[in-house]
């Protein structure tokens, strides 16, 4: 896949994240009970789960109180809201794979809202299994090089020394692959570096992407993927649309 692709797609979820930012908070924080309450351990450092989830938070921009009071609540509360984790796979418009993972309070009601959104613009809910194949599960961190102050040679000898697997230069950013076992050492070791991050997070990377040249399709995967990610139920949408404009 051509690189400018690849970088607009991050931009895309820069944007996101700056336009939804609140949203975006709700759905980080569901994470964090979810941790939390699967072990009853609040401390990220003998909890991997709520580690990934509070590194996500930081990158998002999520104040530390926020962060703090969410662990709190989450262990202060013996019943409440239960959330189940779940994933949906599925095509778009185009033969676009799309993986979608929820944490919801009612499967019947999360499965519906997917159902419908593939189904309205093109797209199609498939089976467990028929897409996840053609995707990488990597712990993915992007860091911001727009302004060009950041040296290559010692962030790649930054990333080599904390134990990275590689790292993509791109337009303006510098994005590192680690696998989801080592993400919180890659993380710590490449925080105390001084590095601040535009996402941090343990993503489904695309072993190919798909380029749509119809506008029809291209307008439908758009509003597809946008009501998908407005929706309170589903945390994350990883697909292999290769975005060009």
């Amino acid at each position: 896949m051509a690189g400018h692709s690849k970088w607009n797609n991050i931009k895309r979820i820069k944007g996101a994240q700056d336009a939804k930012r609140g949203k975006i908070f709700t759905k980080i924080a569901r994470e964090i009970v979810v941790a939390v309450k699967e072990s009853g351990i609040g401390d990220p450092a003998k909890n991997s789960k709520l580690a990934v989830a509070i590194t996500k938070a930081k990158a998002a921009n999520m104040p530390n109180d926020n962060i703090k009071r969410t662990i709190e609540k989450a262990l202060g509360t013996a019943g409440g809201v239960s959330y189940d984790s779940t994933t949906y796979e599925g095509y778009g418009p185009g033969g676009v794979a799309v993986i979608v993972e929820a944490m919801t309070d009612n499967r019947n009601r999360t499965a519906s809202e997917v159902r419908l959104n593939f189904d309205k613009y093109g797209g199609n809910l498939g089976t467990s299994g028929c897409v996840s194949w053609s995707f990488d599960r990597k712990g993915v961190f992007v860091i911001d090089n727009e302004d060009g102050e950041l040296d290559e040679d010692q962030v790649m000898m930054d990333v080599l020394e904390a134990g990275a697997d590689d790292m993509e230069i791109g337009e303006g950013v510098f994005e590192i692959h680690t696998s989801p076992d080592n993400f919180s050492t890659v993380n710590a070791a490449l925080e105390n570096a001084g590095y601040k991050f535009i996402s941090a997070q343990v993503e489904m990377v695309p072993q190919s992407y798909v380029t749509l040249t119809d506008p029809q399709d291209i307008k439908n995967m758009n509003k597809m993927l946008e009501l998908m990610e407005d929706n309170d139920d589903i945390q994350n949408v990883w697909h292999n649309y290769s975005i060009n404009n």
